[in-house]
């Protein structure tokens, strides 16, 4: 039986800190009740990427390297997109987290990846600060050092609490 695991792949895929830091990352999600999911649809089925969802709703992805040489339009490593295209709140625009933790949140906003997959969501106030044109997926974190994947474990904790006080 295969291992679709995330972990397995991390594993198989990446060395050094983006290994460490990837399992940590999956180990954040898994203790927090986010398992991601093999996402094996259509674009993405021949792709090492990851879907995790709260109650059926989209937290966040996450891309390892893997793909296929003609998609190589992301960097060497992995990459955490968070998600938003569902969402009928704004739970970015003004959470409670302290200065740091915004200007790293500020510095991962994603408005230069956005693709027909993630299409530009326009204008958007994050932590207080107007941003435009952001993606849906509001936030990427690309191969995230310690100091940004705690950044990511962070908006992915907003994100699952704001899925859950609409549930």
């Amino acid at each position: 039986m295969l291992d679709h695991r995330m972990e397995h792949y991390i594993r198989k895929l990446l060395t050094g800190e983006a290994q460490k830091n990837a399992l940590e990352f999956a180990a954040y999600l898994r203790a927090n009740d986010m398992p991601p999911v093999r996402f094996k649809d259509n674009y993405w089925k021949d792709k090492c990427y990851w879907a995790v969802k709260v109650q059926g709703v989209y937290v966040c992805f996450v891309l390892l390297n893997g793909s296929p040489a003609q998609d190589k339009t992301e960097p060497e490593g992995w990459v955490i997109w968070s998600d938003d295209s569902e969402s009928a709140s704004n739970w970015y625009e003004d959470a409670p987290i302290d200065d740091r933790m915004k200007e790293i949140a500020w510095r991962h906003v994603d408005f230069g990846h956005c693709s027909t997959l993630s299409n530009p969501a326009g204008r958007r106030t994050i932590f207080g600060k107007e941003f435009e044109p952001v993606c849906a997926s509001i936030f990427r974190f690309d191969n995230p050092d310690a100091e940004a994947l705690e950044c990511a474990k962070k908006m992915t904790e907003l994100r699952k609490n704001d899925i859950l006080s609409r549930a």
